[in-house]
């Protein structure tokens, strides 16, 4: 009851902030640049500069992308300190966690678009792009229920896409493109391209800048596509991608829209990526996307409705073209939301409410379904023989009242999401958040919060039973309430970061074996318990801040330390996955110009993994980069050192690769 008032109470006052005229208080974007100001980022509801957020956001840049020796979007998220990649095989198949969390704790977006697998964390990071096509990834520590709903547990990853008008200044009709081919040992090549139009959509009624002819409203399309194979250097581990992606954006006074589609299709061989008891498991993931998004303003209003349809295929065999442990899935999520902001004297007030429907149909997953409401497995690999005979679905709806108190030197977040989901006992549960930001002047950045969430259960979590391995039905959702605060600084020439926090987290799903069962050797599903603190340090030198001709761009070094307190309701003897965190993670990274157009990026990797089996590992990564006029010639070299690691104990990593490669611009 006294939650039911306390969100009666913020909604009424949020409302009448809403209600109340613009005020004295300098205008949101008139603030005072601390880095990357005029970027907005998804941490909140409303738009909020990098500057402005009172959150914990990293930010690798469209700069960074081109410049760091990665070959992958997972190869980039390596080089986010507070991100743990964990990777099955290269190039497929990785699970992301942040803050000691699991691979089914983050949420992962697609310009700000949720694609996360309601079937599995295993499959979320399956995009459609490549880093061809990325203008920005913005990363999101801690629980960010309030802007994303559940799943965004521990931390959010948001993909944001270039979509660049090729017009030179921003009229008429114009087109640009790029292409990139590159090979390597093992088998592996491939190629990206991508392609850019604007041109005018209209008038907008309103003056150019310059008094003269009309204001015009523009669409930016941009198409791309590619396809990557590998033989792979452990025992099997090929793979190949297939992918399409189309994004069409509409700007003019009132109105901002966008549509965005894509395709990937992921067959691979998968080793012993689900048990050591197999080594010619084989997997395939085939994922389409389609969604829109806008933004009405009618004066101080503004209306951001949205739409995303998803569906994914998985064909999954525990030994490759054998019928025996074969499993098919097919996952269908709707999501449709609306969400109200508007300035007012005191800040800006939003309130934002959403739907997501999440569906799957399996050989394995969910309730066995009547003999007549089986249908034959879809998809690029669906087998007409086979059929779909087990199903489940649920429904997430999602309400939140938001304000954010912006002043020149404070940014003050006060928000109160609501989550009722159908598979539960339909009762409102609340994720409350509160973050604060102080600005004293340009060079630093005070920050502190605390925020909730909750997380439902994935299907997998629920239903999944096989060889040794049983998902427990009746699984409570994940809560946990975080702590967090910390520093920025930045001056000519280096850039500093410190971040501290702490988490109380209760109804952890982890799959366990359990001491008095330790005979039998089934892991099962089950809730826990966690506490867990941590800390990240990080000081950038930026010597040609200084002086322009130095050689030297960039030089940082990050560290990362977590620990957690675990406890069981019973005696567990082994865990797959929440006593295998990253105790202490180290990078260091360097990036040189030679000579004219061209440079070199360094970087070092140390990893310190808890858990039976796991040994510390660093790798050491380079690349080079030659840029003359519209042609750029690049070599990565990753694991340069070759050194035998293992992200999972019982999974050989790849030794060192080389992929030397060419970009057109045209």
């Amino acid at each position: 009851m006294k939650q039911k008032k306390l969100f009666v109470a913020v909604l009424l006052f949020s409302m009448a902030n809403a209600a109340m005229g613009q005020g004295s208080a300098q205008p949101v974007d008139s603030l005072p640049d601390v880095e990357i100001s005029e970027v907005k980022v998804l941490s909140a509801r409303v738009p909020l500069t990098s500057a402005q957020t009172p959150q914990q956001v990293t930010i690798i840049s469209h700069e960074e992308i081109k410049k760091l020796p990665a070959n992958t979007i997972d190869d980039l998220l390596k080089y986010a300190v507070g991100v743990d990649v964990r990777q099955r095989g290269n190039g497929v198949q990785t699970d992301i966690c942040v803050h000691g969390g699991t691979f089914d704790q983050v949420t992962i977006l697609l310009n700000g678009i949720n694609i996360t697998s309601p079937q599995t964390g295993h499959l979320s990071a399956d995009f459609p792009i490549s880093p061809d096509d990325i203008e920005r990834i913005e990363i999101l520590e801690g629980p960010s229920a309030r802007t994303f709903g559940t799943s965004a547990f521990t931390g959010t990853v948001n993909i944001v896409t270039r979509h660049q008008d090729p017009s030179r200044h921003g009229v008429g009709t114009a087109a640009a493109g790029a292409a990139n081919v590159f090979g390597g040992d093992h088998g592996h090549c491939g190629a990206n391209i991508n392609v850019a139009l604007g041109h005018d959509a209209g008038n907008t009624g309103g003056a150019t800048n310059n008094g003269v002819g009309s204001r015009k409203a523009r669409m930016i399309h941009t198409l791309s596509g590619g396809y990557v194979r590998d033989d792979g250097d452990t025992p099997n581990s090929a793979y190949e991608t297939s992918r399409l992606y189309y994004n069409v954006s509409y700007k003019s006074d009132d109105v901002k829209g966008s549509f965005q589609a894509g395709y990937s299709y992921k067959p691979y061989e998968a080793n012993t990526f689900y048990g050591a008891a197999s080594q010619d498991q084989w997997e395939s993931n085939e994922h389409f996307v389609i969604a829109a998004n806008g933004e009405i303003s009618a004066g101080k209003v503004h209306i951001t409705p949205s739409f995303a349809a998803d569906r994914r295929y998985d064909h999954y065999q525990w030994h490759r073209d054998s019928p025996k442990g074969e499993n098919f899935h097919r996952t269908d999520v709707r999501t449709a939301g609306v969400g109200i902001w508007a300035d007012n004297r005191m800040g800006r007030t939003s309130f934002a409410a959403e739907m997501r429907s999440e569906l799957i149909y399996s050989t394995k997953l969910g309730s066995e379904m009547e003999q007549s409401a089986w249908f034959a497995t879809k998809g690029r690999d669906g087998v007409a023989e086979v059929n779909y005979n087990h199903s489940a679905d649920r429904t997430n709806i999602y309400i939140m009242a938001e304000h954010d108190v912006i002043l020149p030197k404070w940014t003050i977040a006060l928000a109160l999401p609501a989550i009722n989901n159908t598979a539960l006992d339909h009762k409102w549960r609340f994720c409350p958040g509160m973050d604060v930001a102080y600005r004293p002047d340009y060079h630093w950045k005070l920050f502190a919060n605390v925020n909730s969430a909750l997380r439902m259960p994935t299907f997998t979590d629920l239903y999944y039973s096989g060889a040794n391995i049983e998902g427990t039905t009746d699984l409570k959702p994940e809560r946990t309430v975080d702590f967090g605060a910390g520093a920025k600084a930045r001056f000519e020439g280096f850039l500093g970061e410190m971040r501290l926090y702490g988490s109380h987290r209760t109804d952890m799903i982890d799959w366990v074996v359990y001491e008095d069962e330790k005979e039998d050797g089934v892991f099962r599903s089950g809730n826990f318990q966690l506490d867990n603190r941590g800390c990240e340090l990080s000081a950038a030198l930026m010597p040609r801040d200084i002086w322009e001709r130095n050689p030297i761009s960039k030089i940082q070094i990050q560290y990362a330390y977590n620990d957690a307190d675990i406890s069981y309701t019973r005696a567990v003897a082994a865990s797959k996955y929440a006593m295998e965190y990253l105790r202490h993670r180290v990078l260091a990274s360097a990036d040189v110009r030679i000579a004219e157009g061209l440079g070199v990026n360094l970087g070092v990797r140390y990893n310190h993994r808890v858990g039976e089996g796991n040994s510390p590992y660093t790798l050491v990564d380079a690349g080079a980069r030659y840029e003359r006029g519209r042609i750029v010639a690049y070599i990565n070299v990753t694991n340069l050192l070759n050194e035998n690691y293992r992200d999972f104990s019982y999974i050989e990593q790849s030794g060192s690769r080389v992929v030397v490669g060419a970009k057109v611009r045209f």
